[in-house]
């Protein structure tokens, strides 16, 4: 169900006219990453919180788009936007 539209004021004898445009807030992160520090060999988890679910994420490492793999895991949980490094190494600082 949406707000927009036309809406009218009818009077009989005269209408009042107004049209009505609703726009979306714009998605936000509302928690960020955190800085983690992890031994090599072990799985590292990162995530973010966002105002809005179900939207399409994407990650980068060093501005590179990562992309699921047998390394990266990458999933949504409603608002929650999870990226899985798996046997990490120093390549991946």
């Amino acid at each position: 169900k949406t707000d927009a539209g036309l809406y009218t004021c009818d009077i009989g004898t005269d209408v009042a006219k107004s049209k009505v445009s609703v726009q979306e807030k714009p998605t936000e992160v509302t928690k960020q990453l955190e800085d983690k520090t992890s031994a090599a060999g072990q799985d590292i988890s990162l995530s973010c919180e966002l105002s809005k679910p179900d939207l399409s994420i994407r990650w980068y490492k060093d501005g590179k788009a990562i992309r699921k793999s047998q390394k990266y895991d990458l999933h949504q949980e409603g608002t929650r936007a999870i990226l899985i490094i798996h046997d990490s190494t120093v390549k991946d600082s």
